[in-house]
Parts: C-alpha cells; structure tokens; sequence
C-alpha cells in the first residue's frame, strides 16, 4: 500500500527504462537489465540510471527542506507526553486484572463443563455396553425358548416338528442369532460375556447341526421349500461357504468317487469320454433344486431365490478335480504323447462344456479364478509333452514315409527352427521360480525304458492353454530342472546320429560339401550353452535347502544352555536332514545323468551351503567366548571361586558342551561327504570349517581335568 502512493519523480522522455518498474513489487534487477539490453546498450543504460540517480537525490533535498520545520520542532512537541502516559497506565492496569479475573472464570466454568461431559460420555459408553450385554442375554434366553433347550432335554422341539415348520424356526433362531453374534462382539472382553459364552457355543452347534440335517433332508427329499429355507438360514449367519462344502461332502463326493474310477476308464476305449458325459450329467440330474433356489437355473424366479450362492463352482468343481487328481492320475502322464494329446483334447471340451453349465458370466469368471481350476490346468504336463513331440518331429522330418528330395531345403529349415525353438524354451525355463517340491508331484515316474531323448518325469506346474484367463506365476521345481539337463545331454548325443540320416537324404539331390553345414553344429552349441546356467540353478537350490537345515546350528546353544543335558556324543540330526536333498540327486538321477555332473553339482553346492555354515559356526563361537569372558567377569566381581562358569556342575560346563557339539556335527557332515564320493579339501572352505571346530574341541577337552 505504501509503495502505491508514493509519487518518483519524473525524468526527461529519453530515458530507456519506465520509472514504475522500481516500484513493483517482482521487481528484479537481472531481469531488468536484461529487458534494457534488447533496447539500448549497457553505457547508454547507465547513463540513464545515473541521470534519474541525481534526480532521485535532488527531490530527497527537496522533500527535506519542504518539512524541516516539523522536524525541528518534533522533539518540543514530546514535552508532558511521559505524564499522560502515566495517567494512563493505573486504569489500564485495573483493566488487565479484571480481564484476567473473568478468563480464570472462564476458563473454570470450560473445564467443569469438560468433566460433566467427559463423565457423560463414560456412563454413555457403560449404558451401551450393558444394554447390549442385556441383548446378548435376551438373545440367549429367546433361542433357548424356542429351542425348548431347558424344557425338552431329551427330544429336541426340532425333531417333532414338520420340516418347513422347523426351516421357519431355524430362520427365526437365525435372525435372533445373527443379532446375538454383533452385540457378542462389541461386547468382547466384559466378564459377563465369558460366563454366557458356553451357553452362546451350545446355540451355536445346535444351529449348525440342525441346519446340516435339514439341508440334508431337503435334498434327499426334493422339498424345495426345506432347501430354500435352510439356505436363507446359512445366508444369515454368514455361513454360505458352510453350506456349499456340506453339499460338496455328502452330495457331490460320493457320485464322483463311483464314477472316477481309473479301471473302468481304462477298460474301454472311450472311456474318458464316458466318465466326463456322467460327471455333466450330474449338475442337471442332482443340482436342478439347488440352482433354482440359488438363481443358477433359467427357470428360476428372480423374486425367491436366495443369492451369494455358487455350487458348481465351490461345491463340485472342487470334487471333480480332487476326484481326477486322486482317482485318475494317469489322466496327466504325458509319457504317450498320442494319449496325452487325446486325454487333453477331450478334457478341456469337458472343461468348456462345464463352464456353459455354470448360467452366467460372473460364475464363469469365479470357477476360472478358482484355486482348484489352477490346480487342473497346472496338472497337464505340457512342457514333456513338448519335448517328447520335439524329437519325434526332428525323426519324422528326415523319415523315408515323409522325406521328399524337392523339399530338402524346407525340411532342413524345419529342423533348425525346431533346435532353436526348443533351445528359446529352455531358456524360457530359466525366468521362472523354483518351487518346493512335493513327493505328490515326483512320486510317479511318466515312464520307463523309452529311446526317446526328450522323455522327462515329474509333475510340470506350467498351465496349459486352457480357457482360463488370470494365471499365476507359473514355476517350476529344481527336480524338473535336472530332467530338462537330462534332455539336452540326450538331445546333443543324438544329433550326430541325426545328421548321420540327413547326409544321404542330401546326397540324393546332389549335395556334397557337408562340412559347410555349419547350422547344425551351431544349434548343437546353443543347446549347450543352456546346460551351465541350468546347472547354477540347480546348484543354487541344492544349495539353499541344504543350508536350510545346517543353520539349525544356532539352537546348538539354546539346547545345552543352563539345561544340564549330557555331555554331546553323537552329531545333531539337522546335518542327516540337510544332506538328505544330496542322497536323492545321487540315486534318484544316476540312471539319467553323467555321474560326473552329478558329483560336480554336489561339490558346487556343498561349497556354497558349507561357507555359510562356515560363517554361522564362527559367529556361534564368537557369541559363546564373549558369553563366557562375561560370566568370568561377573564371577570375579562377585568373588566366588565355582570352576563351571557356564554350567551347573563339577563336569564340563555349557560353553564346553556347545563347541563340542559343534565339533560332532561338523567331523559328521565330512564322513558324510566321504560318502557320497567326494573329497572333503575340495570343498571350498571346509578345511578352515575343520580346523575352527578343531580348536574349539581342544579347548573344551583341555579345560577337563
């Protein structure tokens, strides 16, 4: 504001820059030459700025001069100012204490209100809580009436009663029931809702078995008024999924175990055919009143179904998977690939004719997200079926029944395009998780004594191509890895005898010079060149899952700490477990794999786990002497004189009996290594394990008298 009345002087018209540019309130000088620089030059700009300077000082003079009797006379113009400033201050400061006395009465008649509010608000808050506790109470009391659970000990009211007389009190018992069950949670935590709890229990378990029996004899009997009522029921507990697993227990099991049985399947040519037409059959034939209460069926009315139900999808798809897994596992062997591809083939119109049973998209979506329809597309081996269909086409390609001479150029393209593609898969491979392992998925060999190179065992988690449409991470287990190394070593040893075929087909259209075939060998290298890093992850996972087990080490203290056990004789039983994923890649492979990359693995993978094991050792030590060194200290201040500065006893004290353990495990897991063929110095950082325990057994063995 004041910058907008003050008045500059005005200097002559040929100055390069406007005089208000001073008085803006962004005003900068950078900018302001800069604007200048693109009008005039910077000696003219400063001859400028100093003309309207000696202005700018010639009107200050002015200014002062105008006014210089004010400014003379301003000190003869303060005389008796100091006296009427002290009439002042006596009222002012009466002013100030009656402030300050009405703000303290203020301020106390705030803080009494504050208190009768706050204690309003607490009785508030109690009254609640008993209120709802008097609703538990009344809750409890009207279902145990209706019940008759103290009048009717020995005949329940429910079993005299008609059916649907029974679903209506059962839906009645539930409404009361759900209302019990808010005000039993915003009641959580008061003692008188610990004394009503075993009576809210025995409500609870009558309800559930009632309502089980019920639904049971509704379905048995067809009623779908009984069916109708006891689902409403199940909705209003929350119960839904009780109710969809009950179906899928007693109703849906059953059937499926009568008609997913492998020997009838297998008897019959179309057998699988067969079983998948009875299992559709079953939806129709024993869900039609469960769909048309719940809204899945075309003729359902749209004003007494009862929603959030989904038995297809949570009661029998689940069964008929379980049933396929558990009943037909040959289903999935991928060891035939004309069987494989049939059985996929006829199994997934299975799956897209079950999907068109489900009415709806919103339940199709469900049944693909879930878990159990994963669990079906993961179970198809394609990966195998892959490899086995890559060399069968590498062998038809050159074969008399399909060999051509005017298409040898094709057919040779063809066979690189298959290497290479198979070599893009294995790499494919190399970007997925590994999975743990399950004895489920390698239990069952796909098959034995076959030629084929590509024929690998276990159970692929990769999802077929299958109508689902979210997929989860697909992964795959280190024992998968080490069937796929099996394959490329197969694969390489092959390929020679491949082009041993090929040359007389290429001889045929007169084609002599084979040592510029060079495509071939280069594929051979980049089939190789996948094996190295299969193997690292191989190593990587032998590796973590054995020291998965040798970290179990730091209990080793905890286990002798102030518990008086026994001297250690023997070595810990973590050393067996951690050796144990060693013992199956020897003899669970041997037949499948050159011994010599085998013992490579297991030396790779002893190096890596026995470092950190090396590592976890030392630090066990280290925490054991300072732990030690503390209690002499402690002792000494104390000035006792007990020899077992760790222990309880005359005997070798706890500190002793940890390092001696330690040394146990380790002199153990060298005699193992020895057994499984190798060398204990090759192991990286083994030797120094050795000799680290070594000293630590001196030092336990010593301190004994």
């Amino acid at each position: 504001m004041e910058k907008s009345r003050m008045n500059l002087p005005k200097g002559p018209d040929t100055l390069c820059f406007d005089k208000d540019e001073f008085m803006k309130e962004d005003f900068d000088v950078d900018h302001f030459v800069s604007d200048c620089r693109k009008r005039v030059q910077l000696e003219e700009l400063r001859d400028d700025l100093e003309l309207y300077y000696k202005l700018l000082k010639t009107a200050m003079v002015e200014l002062i001069n105008k006014d210089y009797a004010d400014f003379v006379n301003l000190s003869t113009n303060l005389v008796g100012m100091d006296k009427a400033l002290n009439q002042l201050s006596v009222p002012l400061g009466q002013l100030r204490e009656e402030v300050l006395s009405l703000r303290s009465s203020v301020s106390e008649g705030i803080r009494a209100v504050d208190e009768r509010m706050s204690k309003q608000e607490d009785i508030r808050k109690k009254k609640m809580c008993v209120l709802r506790l008097i609703q538990v109470i009344r809750s409890v009391e009207k279902i145990e009436k209706i019940l008759n659970s103290e009048s009717s000990k020995e005949t329940p009211a429910l079993e005299v009663r008609s059916p649907l007389l029974t679903g209506q009190i059962l839906e009645r018992i539930a409404t009361e029931f759900n209302q019990l069950q808010f005000h039993a949670v915003q009641s959580k935590g008061l003692p008188l809702l610990d004394k009503v709890r075993p009576r809210i229990a025995g409500i609870t378990a009558m309800l559930q078995r009632s309502l089980e029996g019920l639904l049971l004899e509704g379905l048995q009997t067809s009623d779908i008024d009984i069916i109708r009522h006891c689902l409403r029921t199940y909705a209003t507990i929350d119960k839904t999924r009780d109710a969809e697993a009950l179906v899928g227990q007693v109703l849906v099991k059953p059937y499926m175990d009568q008609v997913i049985i492998e020997q009838i399947v297998e008897s019959r040519p179309d057998g699988l055919q067969t079983m998948y037409k009875k299992l559709l059959e079953f939806v129709p034939h024993h869900c039609r009143l469960l769909r048309e209460v719940t809204g899945g069926a075309i003729s359902s009315e749209k004003g007494n179904t009862v929603p959030g139900y989904d038995f297809l999808v949570n009661s029998v798809w689940p069964e008929i998977v379980r049933g396929l897994e558990e009943n037909l596992p040959s289903l999935f062997n991928p060891g035939d690939p004309d069987a494989f591809h049939k059985k996929y083939t006829i199994s997934m119109n299975f799956l897209r004719t079950f999907e068109r049973q489900c009415g709806s998209q919103a339940s199709v979506k469900r049944l693909r997200a879930h878990p159990a329809y994963h669990s079906f597309n993961n179970k198809w081996n394609l990966p195998v079926y892959f490899q086995i269909r890559t060399w069968s086409s590498l062998q038809r390609c050159w074969s008399d029944a399909m060999f051509l001479p005017s298409l040898a150029h094709r057919l040779w393209r063809l066979t690189l395009q298959i290497l290479a593609r198979y070599s893009v898969f294995v790499n494919e491979l190399l970007l997925r998780p590994i999975s743990n392992e399950s004895a489920k998925d390698i239990k069952n060999p796909v098959v034995t004594g076959s030629k084929d190179p590509s024929v690998t065992q276990g159970n692929s988690e990769d999802q077929g191509s299958g109508p689902s449409e979210s997929k989860p991470a697909a992964s795959i287990s280190s024992t998968q890895l080490v069937y796929v190394v099996a394959d490329l070593d197969r694969l390489q040893e092959q390929l020679p005898e491949l082009l041993e075929t090929i040359k007389p087909k290429l001889e045929t259209i007169g084609f002599k010079n084979f040592s510029s075939i060079s495509a071939l060998a280069d594929s051979q290298l980049s089939l190789s060149a996948c094996v190295p890093p299969l193997s690292s992850r191989i190593v990587r996972d032998l590796s973590e899952s054995c020291f998965s087990y040798l970290k179990s080490a730091l209990e080793v203290p905890r286990l002798y700490r102030r518990t008086n056990k026994e001297v250690p004789t023997t070595a810990s039983s973590y050393v067996d477990s951690a050796l144990k994923p060693f013992y199956q890649l020897q003899s669970g492979h041997k037949d499948k794999l050159k011994q010599a990359l085998i013992q490579q693995w297991l030396e790779d993978a002893l190096s890596e786990s026995t470092q950190k094991y090396c590592e976890t050792v030392s630090d066990i030590l280290h925490s054991v002497r300072k732990m030690e060194e503390s209690l002499k200290r402690l002792k000494q201040a104390r000035k006792t004189t007990s020899p077992n500065p760790g222990g309880s006893g005359g005997g070798m004290s706890d500190d002793d009996k940890i390092r001696l353990q330690l040394a146990l495990d380790v002199e153990y897991l060298g005699e193992q290594i020895q057994k499984l063929g190798l060398q204990s110095k090759d192991i990286k950082s083994f030797p120094a394990l050795t000799a680290l325990v070594a000293a630590a057994k001196d030092q336990a063995t010593a301190e004994q008298p």
